[in-house]
């Protein structure tokens, strides 16, 4: 059985055997979670993500003009490098999908969740650390997501023996709190 704790505060702080980054589908860094895992990682986690990066199919990955920029990880998938140097010994890396109003995404985004855990029983982690995934720059309302993410990892089989959601702010964990009751 999986135990499910609630933390605030900054996920690059965790000590943890898997931390799981909120990460863009280039899986070259970014803003937010993203920025923050591969900064305070260090180069290796870059390095390793662009060895992953040669190893994808081309996607359908753009510029903001359209044109294309070659390979990347698909929305909903998951992957994992070194932690660097961080207090972990990897970092999964998962594409959570933007929010819309047209279209449905919570299938993409409950697949963050469960690709995660299938990563991290590959790799033996026993402890997971997980951000808000898709609740930041990518719009999603914090309540869904708070809702998406704990009954995901709730219904999930994994071996993972703890996840640990390590959220930013109050309002974040008291949405996650709310849902985990």
């Amino acid at each position: 059985m999986t135990t499910i704790r609630l933390v605030q505060g900054d996920i690059t702080q965790e000590s943890a055997d898997a931390i799981v980054n909120a990460a863009n589908s280039s899986l070259l860094g970014g803003g937010g979670v993203d920025g923050a895992i591969h900064r305070r990682g260090g180069p290796a986690i870059l390095a390793d993500c662009r060895k992953l990066r040669a190893s994808l199919p081309h996607s359908r990955l753009r510029s903001s003009g359209g044109t294309p920029i070659g390979k990347g990880l698909a929305t909903g998938r998951a992957v994992a490098t070194t932690a660097g140097e961080l207090d972990a010994r990897w970092v999964i890396h998962t594409v959570g999908p933007r929010h819309s109003g047209e279209e449905d995404r919570s299938a993409l985004l409950a697949s963050c969740y469960r690709e995660s855990l299938r990563v991290a029983d590959e790799l033996g982690a026993r402890t997971v650390a997980f951000p808000a995934v898709s609740a930041g720059i990518y719009g999603w309302p914090i309540d869904d997501a708070a809702r998406i993410a704990v009954a995901t990892v709730q219904e999930t089989r994994t071996v993972v023996e703890e996840v640990r959601f390590v959220l930013f702010d109050d309002r974040t964990y008291r949405a996650f709190a709310q849902h985990l009751r």
